[in-house]
């Protein structure tokens, strides 16, 4: 099963864009579900996750100005992403994990924070 993400975009600093994922298929048992990115010559690393209770956590880098959100009955995942920085260019990916520690990636959406 994929998860497919949405919502990528081009916009100007301090702007605002909404990314979605969801799984292509049937996926049971989500635990957790994350977003993380990867700018060019860095390491992935975590934007922000939130359980199936609606726990979260944010990397310092984006609190005050990123918001994780997920619909359990649809297994979706959101992330509202405003004033945006052109350090927040990077390729987004959504992750999720089951109850049975299997994780699955989705193909990642580009989001690129530009005058």
């Amino acid at each position: 099963v994929q998860l497919v993400e949405s919502g990528g975009g081009l916009v100007q600093p301090g702007g605002s864009l909404r990314l979605s994922c969801a799984p292509s298929g049937s996926l049971f048992s989500i635990v957790v579900m994350a977003w993380y990115r990867q700018a060019p010559g860095t390491q992935r690393e975590l934007v922000a996750d939130i359980t199936s209770g609606g726990s979260t956590n944010y990397a310092d880098s984006v609190k005050g100005r990123f918001t994780i959100s997920r619909d359990n009955a649809k297994n979706t995942v959101y992330l509202q992403m405003n004033s945006l920085k052109p350090e927040d260019t990077a390729v987004y990916y959504c992750y999720a994990r089951t109850i049975m520690s299997l994780e699955n990636w989705g193909q990642g959406t580009q989001v690129t924070v530009s005058s």
